[in-house]
């Protein structure tokens, strides 16, 4: 599934249940032109920036982790982390490629809960 289409079927889903979440009245909750919006979702633009996609994430309730995946890119804040120790980051991410996602989240867990 492309970017725009995720985007778009988000949205009608919460549109059958709220009608403000109408093309028109999203694009202008989070600051964009509705015929921008509308060329997102059809996929005839790029998806948009770390900023634009930030806003449509939460407000469409999704995970901006995945919509920025979605489009190609890294926020901020995850780009600062590895920047400050590549090497680690890098090793540590090549490991995890082929784990499943039960045992990356205990890892998670792990590092979250450990007394460090």
């Amino acid at each position: 599934m492309t970017y725009g289409m995720y985007v778009r079927k988000a949205r009608e889903k919460r549109r059958q249940e709220d009608r403000s979440y109408s093309l028109r009245q999203v694009a202008m909750r989070i600051g964009i032109e509705p015929a921008y919006l509308s060329k997102i979702e059809r996929d005839q633009v790029a998806p948009p920036s770390e900023v634009t996609t930030r806003k449509l994430a939460a407000e469409l309730g999704e995970d901006t982790d995945i919509l920025l995946a979605m489009s190609g890119k890294v926020s901020t804040d995850l780009r600062d982390i590895i920047l400050k120790r590549p090497t680690l980051f890098g090793d540590l991410i090549r490991e995890l490629k082929d784990m499943p996602d039960h045992a990356i989240l205990r890892i998670a867990r792990d590092v979250r809960d450990g007394d460090w």
